[in-house]
């Protein structure tokens, strides 16, 4: 969520594979320099983007929403190949979901490389992805850090592949 220009992401703990689950010590959410990532997919694709990703400089004159769609995606494509992770499926290219905090904005990147920035100061990604949705709107005052947690608690509460601990990082206008 993005609050006074500070965006707050938060992530659970949980690995999931079918009927599966894992209680995960690696974590979801991190920072990568001026950037803020929260995961959901693959572990893998995490540990690219958090440890193999070298973000890309953004001249100060380019707008921000077209860097995240051109340069930014461009550099994590190139990261996820070099990884063995983006994957291609009827000629299409294809890797997972994760959102991006960047200069006091929130971006969902989907496995098409789409790029979306919410018209609302929120959004999640993954299998509790409509509960913490729900959860934010029906809580719209409050810390970041308290609505962010209240989020992932019910998304824990009603989905089978939610775990704590959870993790909430932040960071400023960048």
């Amino acid at each position: 969520m993005v609050d006074n220009g500070k965006v707050y992401i938060g992530g659970d703990s949980a690995g999931v594979a079918g009927y599966s689950m894992t209680v995960r010590a690696d974590r979801k959410v991190f920072k990568n320099g001026e950037f803020i990532m929260g995961f959901t997919s693959s572990f893998r694709m995490g540990q690219l983007l958090a440890h193999a990703f070298t973000p890309p400089k953004r001249h100060p004159e380019t707008d921000v929403y077209k860097f995240m769609v051109t340069d930014f995606v461009n550099a994590v494509r190139d990261c996820l190949k070099t990884g063995g992770y983006a994957e291609r499926h009827n000629d299409a290219e294809r890797a997972g979901t994760f959102l991006v905090g960047y200069a006091g904005r929130l971006f969902k990147v989907e496995s098409d490389y789409q790029v979306g920035e919410p018209v609302e100061s929120f959004d999640a990604c993954g299998c509790g992805e409509d509960i913490a949705l729900g959860a934010l709107f029906a809580n719209p005052a409050g810390k970041p850090d308290d609505r962010i947690k209240v989020s992932l608690e019910a998304a824990e509460r009603f989905s089978a592949g939610v775990r704590a601990p959870f993790h909430i990082i932040s960071n400023g206008v960048a």
